[in-house]
C-alpha cells in the first residue's frame, strides 16, 4: 500500500511503499538462449527483462502474419469488412506455396474462416486472399502493413508481402515483433483467443497449430510460429501466470523443438525472478494541486495511461514514486493538460516515468478571484 508524504518543496510529493521484512528473491543472470535474436518483455509495464540482438534486422517468416492479422482486425473494427463477408479466392491465392489452408480457386470463403486459417494453421493462401480482399492486391496491402508498423513504433521493420515468404527487403526485429504482439493482445482481445486454438479444420482437413507450447504449457495462449531456410525456426509467444503476462520472441533457432525449448527457458526465468504490479489506473486521482485565478480552487491530478512496473521478485516494497508538479498552476486548465510528471525509482534506478495530467478542466474565476489571487501570489512569491 502506498503512503503519501509531502516534501518541503512546494512542487514535489513522494510516495513510498510500506516496508516489509519479506526476503528478496535472488536474481541470477538470464539463461543462455540458442537463437540469433531474442527478447523477453512484460506486457503490462513494457519492461524488457532479457534481450540479445533485439534490434537486429532478420527475416520473420510466417510471424509476418501477425501484422496481416492486425491489419485485418483494424478493418473489422472500422466496419470496412465483416467476419461473415465472403471472399472470392483468386488463382494467385490458391497457388501460394508453403503452408496452406487448402482453399479452392474461385470459391467464396468467409473472412473469419480465412483469418482463423491464417492464425492457427499459418495458411499463405488465406493471408493472400485476405490481403486482396482488403486492398485489391497484396502489394497495396503490404503498404498498409508498413503504415501500421510505423504507427506502432516498429521502426526497424519493412514488409513486402502478407505471408513472410522470402524477400531481401522483407525484415523485422525481435523488439518490433514484441511491440506488435502486445498491440494484438491489447487492441483486439476478442480475436486473440484464436491464437490459442490447437487445430483448424477446413474442407474436412484438420491441421494443427505449430506452436508446441500450446500443448506443453497451459499458461501459453499465443501467438505465432515462423520458418524458412533463411529465417530458421522462429516463435513469438505469450504466457500468463498469476495475472502477470510476458511476451517472448526468439528468431533463428535450429529446429521446431528448439524454438519451443528456448522460449520456455525465457518464460520460466521471467516468471520465477520478476513480478509486475499495477500502480495507478488511467484517470484515477493520484493527487491534487491548488489552482490560482480559477473557478475551482484545486484540480485533481492523474495519468492518461495506466502505470505498471516490473521489478525483481521481492523488491516491490523498495519502490519510491515522486511527483514533480509545475508551479504555479494558473487557470484556465484543460482536462488532459500536462502539469507535471510521475517518476518511479528503485534506489537510483529510474523504473518508469509518465506525464501527470489534469483530470478535469478549470475555467478562469471571476474578476475578483483573479484580482485576489494576483495579490496573494505577489505577497507569497
Amino acid at each position: 500500500m502506498l503512503k503519501i508524504f509531502k516534501s518541503l518543496l512546494l512542487v514535489s510529493f513522494v510516495f513510498v511503499v510500506t516496508t516489509s521484512n519479506s526476503a528478496i528473491t535472488p536474481s541470477p543472470t538470464a539463461p543462455k538462449v540458442a537463437a540469433k535474436s531474442y527478447i523477453l518483455q512484460d506486457f503490462s509495464s513494457g519492461r524488457v527483462l532479457v534481450e540479445h540482438d533485439a534490434d537486429k534486422r532478420l527475416p520473420p517468416a510466417s510471424i509476418t502474419k501477425l501484422m496481416t492479422a492486425y491489419v485485418v482486425s483494424h478493418e473489422l473494427e472500422a466496419g470496412n469488412i465483416a467476419l461473415a463477408d465472403e471472399v472470392l479466392i483468386s488463382e494467385k491465392a490458391w497457388r501460394m506455396v508453403g503452408s496452406r489452408s487448402f482453399i479452392e480457386v474461385n470459391t467464396k470463403v468467409p473472412v473469419e474462416v480465412l483469418l482463423r486459417g491464417m492464425i492457427i494453421q499459418s495458411g499463405n493462401d488465406a493471408a493472400v486472399a485476405l490481403a486482396e480482399h482488403i486492398a485489391g492486391s497484396e502489394e497495396t496491402f503490404a503498404q498498409m502493413m508498413n503504415q501500421y508498423a510505423q504507427q506502432l513504433g516498429m521502426f526497424n521493420t519493412n514488409y513486402r508481402n502478407a505471408t513472410g515468404l522470402p524477400d531481401t527487403d522483407h525484415f523485422t526485429t525481435a523488439r518490433d515483433i514484441a511491440i506488435l504482439s502486445a498491440a494484438i493482445i491489447r487492441d483486439f482481445p476478442e480475436h486473440y483467443k484464436w491464437y490459442a486454438e490447437k487445430e483448424y479444420t477446413y474442407n474436412e482437413i484438420t491441421q494443427h497449430n505449430r506452436n508446441k507450447l500450446l500443448w506443453r504449457d497451459s499458461t501459453v495462449d499465443g501467438l505465432k510460429t515462423g520458418h524458412t531456410e533463411e529465417a530458421g525456426y522462429c516463435l513469438a509467444a505469450s504466457a500468463q501466470r498469476s495475472g502477470m503476462r510476458l511476451i517472448s520472441v526468439v528468431l533463428g533457432t535450429r529446429s521446431e523443438n528448439a524454438r519451443a525449448q528456448e522460449t520456455q527457458k525465457l518464460f520460466n526465468y521471467g516468471f520465477r525472478f520478476f513480478e509486475t504490479h499495477d500502480l495507478y489506473k488511467a484517470q484515477d486521482k493520484i493527487s491534487d494541486i491548488k489552482v490560482w485565478k480559477g473557478a475551482d480552487k484545486q484540480v485533481d491530478l492523474g495519468l492518461e495511461q495506466s502505470l505498471a512496473v516490473t521489478v525483481a521478485r521481492g523488491r516491490y516494497k523498495e519502490l519510491v514514486a515522486t511527483t514533480n508538479i509545475m508551479q504555479p498552476v494558473i487557470a484556465p486548465i484543460s482536462a488532459g493538460q500536462q502539469l507535471g510528471e510521475v517518476e518511479i525509482r528503485l534506489g537510483d534506478e529510474l523504473i518508469a516515468k509518465q506525464p501527470l495530467i489534469a483530470l478535469q478542466s478549470v475555467d478562469e474565476g471571476s474578476w475578483w478571484r483573479q484580482l485576489l489571487d494576483t495579490i496573494l501570489m505577489l505577497i507569497w512569491g
